[in-house]
């Protein structure tokens, strides 16, 4: 701190007026333990001392002081002590919780904890203690009464822990000055009542006319659809083009009716088990996912269109789920990003938060209880993540299931996690429809203005059981029986407008007879239900035939100019020296000796794309540079520290290259590439496992999302998950990718699963994956990447092997199986041990004419028609064996062995060479690895040797 400030007052300024009280308690702990005050201020405790009152304040008290002696200095510190607990802790005895009728006493007013009387307060003036109270607030015991009555009424706030000055004095100027409460119309308060008909009607429609089944009502929370009918309206008013929303499946049904305008009739047949498929509304109204096979109908998403004379002003979307809960939340965000981000430009998206935002509704057993929630609401302020401020709202039951909150949750309330991220939060009744209208504003507004999250904890109860099956007093029977007797929202709003004479007495029940009429007329349309008729699940016929053979090629040309631009850096920058011979040397190999290794190639295919003017986003913990030290697409200036990527200075090149280091999150990470994908695809989306084994900790997003979502919602999806594979002796946890999962999930073409072995391979496999993103043959792809295989000699390719074809599905080893007739044994293997198994090959000093070698490349789909190809030339073939590390009940034995068997000639046998049988992926003592590996590879090279025959498996 400088000190040539002479007014003492001047540093503070913007730490007074209502958070004057705030300042006061920091500084009091600061001369207790200053390592807990707030930095900020305690810079300005340790130079400046004891904070002052602000000009006008202190203008104010002498003034007071001298007209009213009462008015001391501690009178003015407890009284702002009093006014600053209101704020903090008026939540406490807030009016929230529809099921709670009696008042809470609230504790913290007691005067004589402070000190005070009812005449002290009355001395002080109003502006210490609320410098926005309304003009009938004459003296401080009326500021009290005022700032009581504003901070627990049925909406009651916490954002002391937003330690944003500039924040926390926005949020208290709108709650204490009532500019939350925006003026609502007759005309308006009627649409709420309209609203909240249709949002019981159509549950109570439901609950009679499809006894049992499942829907998952919104009954309780019925308040949830003016609430997003609002943040949507506000958010239309400014600029988002996009609003998309993430959800579980209790009100789903509701929210689908309601906010994307799912027509009813098509809800009732899908409940009918009807045909709907004729029911489908107009184009452009509204679209339904559908995939093949399909998925219950509170999972599935929509998109609509809003539109307002002929134009369309947004795109709404409902994301599709599973009964993961909270799954969707990472996915929804990248939905998001995707519609911000601008990537026709070269090098990073230009970001734009103002066109599209996030609504995410969660469950209170679940916003604390999943742990994707934590991860999700970890990437709201990251660079690479971020999207200009989600909107939470969790639509609180007070239950989980069968479970009470005391047995779910070790928090006061079920949004104390978005304490820790300082997301303001507002709690606010479920059964005051204007206080709920309040909130949206309030939330909508600090978005807008701060581009943060923002969290509702919209707090009612649930009318029913779990799924309308259960029977919720057997295990809550005192909740229930005040649930039962307590009349509805919609009910209780209804009276009170009809007693504020907003509507005519018999008006409301006039709009539920409307209602249902409607419900009625559209159930009508429903077709009969079809007992015997099976829907026939086909896949589109472009998935079925799979992917054709796409030339990749470049031309040297282009490589050579790439390659120099690869090694181009702005004048002044200063590459780690260390670094910088690796990429020269790297650059001079391909120049003089035209060969090119892992890193090169990646670095050339991306390059490629780039120049065809495909974007390219590439996230993991350790991406730009690589977890294992091989890609350097972002480089550091030594003694600056800037940061550089040649990939963002490249010629002829129109498409952004995105390239982040995540946060240590699989789950979140994993699930935010996916929807940015599905959002955005024509862009290639790229997520890397820093190891490929801690892939399992994003294995919902996996199975649920990026596996099955075309064939459950018809969610198209391109993305690349590179998975670093390879058993080095390294220990469980950082060898196997769990290849056998992928293997094991794979079905109807549903993705292409790769173990490539070199450069040339990795370039093609890529290139083809960029040509098919915007075809219907789309679908994602899963790579085993290497370790130690990245500097391996044996994955280096020459010139010719860019610039000339495609990708291979199999590859044969050189140099073997030319005599046909001597071929006996035909070993298949695939990735790293192929490298090793070379290895061995290229050191035996005899011939190995009986014997050939075949590298899977591609693993799945299997490409069934190549190998039987090339095992029908060896006519005297006796063994077909398929050698891996993994052990045998891993790796992609258990998948392929069918497979060899159906295309193996008659008379060969299949066996397996490999680790027997394990529970763990890897030895942790690499001289055991390496006794194992040696043993494996012996025995492929030995005639008439199958050493697992003997092995219990």
């Amino acid at each position: 701190m400088g000190n040539e400030t002479s007014n003492r007052g001047e540093p503070w300024q913007g730490f007074l007026g209502p958070n004057y009280g705030y300042v006061l308690e920091q500084y009091e702990l600061y001369e207790e333990q200053s390592d807990l005050v707030d930095p900020e201020l305690k810079e300005l405790f340790d130079y400046w001392g004891a904070p002052p009152l602000n000009e006008s304040e202190q203008v104010q008290q002498a003034e007071y002081a001298q007209a009213v002696p009462s008015a001391n200095t501690s009178k003015i510190a407890s009284a702002i002590k009093l006014a600053e607990n209101i704020r903090a802790y008026g939540h406490l005895y807030a009016s929230i919780k529809p099921l709670e009728s009696e008042k809470k006493d609230p504790v913290l007013l007691h005067l004589e904890d402070y000190n005070l009387t009812q005449e002290d307060l009355k001395s002080i003036p109003v502006d210490i203690l609320c410098t926005n109270a309304p003009s009938h607030v004459k003296n401080g015991l009326d500021a009290i009464n005022y700032l009581t009555d504003v901070y627990t009424k049925t909406i009651a706030f916490e954002f002391h822990h937003v330690h944003n000055m500039e924040e926390n004095k926005w949020l208290t100027d709108m709650v204490e000055s009532g500019a939350i409460f925006q003026p609502l119309s007759n005309e308006k308060r009627t649409s709420v009542l309209k609203r909240l008909t249709e949002v019981e009607g159509f549950e109570q429609f439901l609950h009679r006319t499809f006894v049992g089944q499942k829907r998952f009502s919104i009954e309780g929370v019925d308040m949830l659809i003016p609430l997003v009918d609002e943040l949507i309206a506000r958010s239309v008013e400014t600029s988002p083009k996009t609003v998309n929303i993430g959800m579980a499946h209790r009100g789903r049904l509701n929210v689908l009716a309601h906010v994307l305008g799912k027509p009813y009739e098509m809800i009732f047949a899908e409940f009918q088990h009807a045909p709907n498929k004729e029911l489908v509304p107009s184009e452009g109204s509204i679209g339904i996912n559908y995939g093949w096979t399909g998925d219950v109908k509170y999972h599935l998403g929509a998109d609509k269109q809003i539109k307002a004379e002929n134009t369309v002003r947004a795109r709404l979307t409902l994301a599709s789920n599973p009964s993961h809960l909270e799954f969707v939340n990472p996915v929804v965000e990248g939905f998001t990003r995707a519609a911000q981000d601008e990537r026709d430009v070269n090098g990073y998206p230009k970001q734009d938060v103002k066109k599209s935002f996030a609504i995410l509704i969660h469950g209170d057993a679940a916003f604390p209880g999943e742990g994707i929630v934590q991860e999700t609401l970890n990437l709201n302020q990251l660079t690479g993540y971020q999207t200009g401020g989600t909107i939470h709202i969790i639509a609180n039951n007070m239950i989980g299931f069968t479970t009470e909150s005391v047995d779910s949750r070790s928090t006061k309330y079920a949004s104390d996690l978005a304490k820790g991220f300082e997301i303001p939060i507002v709690h606010v009744n479920a059964d005051d429809p204007e206080a709920c209208l309040a909130a949206a504003y309030f939330a909508y507004e600090y978005r807008r203005r701060f581009n943060k999250d923002f969290l509702i904890d919209l707090i009612g109860y649930r009318r029913f059981g779990h799924n309308e099956m259960d029977e919720p007093s057997v295990t809550q029977p005192k909740m229930y029986e005040i649930v039962t007797k307590r009349p509805t929202v919609r009910a209780m709003y209804a009276k009170q407008l009809e007693e504020q004479n907003v509507i005519q007495s018999g008006q409301a029940d006039q709009i539920n007879e409307e209602l249902q009429a409607k419900l009625k007329a559209a159930y009508e349309k429903v077709p009969p239900k079809a007992e015997k008729q099976h829907r026939i699940m086909e896949m589109p016929q472009a998935v079925f035939k799979g992917i054709s053979d796409i030339d990749t090629s470049v031309t040297k040309e282009e490589l050579f100019e790439v390659n120099q631009e690869l090694v181009k850096y702005p004048e002044g920058f200063n590459v780690f020296p260390k670094l910088d011979r690796i990429l020269s040397k790297r650059a001079k190999a391909f120049e003089e000796n035209e060969s090119v290794d892992w890193s090169l190639g990646e670095a050339f295919a991306f390059a490629t794309i780039l120049r065809d003017g495909t974007p390219i986003r590439i996230t993991g913990q350790d991406s730009e540079r690589g977890t294992f030290a091989h890609r350097h697409l972002v480089l550091h200036d030594h003694k600056t520290g800037d940061v550089y990527s040649p990939l963002h200075a490249m010629k002829n090149v129109s498409a952004s290259f995105d390239i982040r280091n995540s946060p240590l999150s699989e789950g979140s990470v994993l699930g935010f590439e996916y929807g940015y994908n599905v959002f955005a695809p024509e862009t290639l989306v790229l997520w890397e496992a820093q190891f490929g084994d801690f892939a399992n900790a994003g294995q919902v997003i996996i199975d649920q999302f990026i596996a099955a979502g075309r064939a459950k919602w018809g969610q198209k999806s391109g993305m690349v998950l590179l998975l670093p594979h390879g058993h080095e002796g390294q220990g469980p946890e950082h060898s196997s990718a769990r290849l056998e999962r992928y293997l094991q999930l794979a079905g109807e073409n549903n993705w292409t699963i790769a173990n490539v072995t070199s450069a040339a391979q990795y370039f093609h496999l890529l290139r083809r994956q960029a040509a098919i993103l915007q075809r219907e043959e789309v679908r994602p792809l899963v790579v085993m990447t290497p370790k130690s295989l990245l500097r391996n000699a044996f994955s280096v390719s020459n010139l010719e092997e860019f610039t000339k074809g495609s990708f291979r599905l199999v590859v044969e080893q050189p140099g073997l199986g030319k005599k046909e007739d001597a071929v006996e044994r035909i070993v298949l293997c695939s990735g790293k041990i192929s490298s090793e198994l070379t290895e061995r090959l290229n050191k035996a000093e005899d011939d190995k004419d009986w014997l050939h070698v075949l590298r899977l490349e591609q693993i799945y789909p299997f490409p069934r028609r190549v190998i039987a190809e090339i095992f029908a030339r060896y006519k005297n073939l006796k063994e077909i064996v398929w050698l891996q590390e993994e052990p045998e009940n891993m790796g992609a034995w258990n998948y392929v062995e069918d497979r060899l068997r159906e295309v193996a000639p008659e008379g060969a046998t299949v066996d397996y060479i490999g680790r027997t049988r394990r529970s763990s992926p890897a030895e942790g003592d690499p001289t055991v690895h390496r006794q194992e590996q040696e043993r494996i590879l012996q025995d492929a090279l030995t005639k008439n040797e199958i050493a697992n025959d003997v092995v219990t498996r």
